[in-house]
């Protein structure tokens, strides 16, 4: 039982921060399509 607490506490960190990571680039990839879609956007728009 304790041993597999440990293993718990211990594989935690390693598994969640690749998750954090790959979640972090995507919502990077998500803000920078958008904010690319606003700049093409006011482009376009004639003043």
């Amino acid at each position: 039982m304790t041993t597999t607490v440990i293993a718990a506490i211990v594989m935690t960190p390693i598994i969640l921060l690749p998750v954090a990571f790959v979640g972090y680039l995507t919502i990077g990839g998500i803000y920078g399509a958008v904010k690319g879609a606003r700049v093409a956007k006011k482009a376009a728009t004639p003043a």
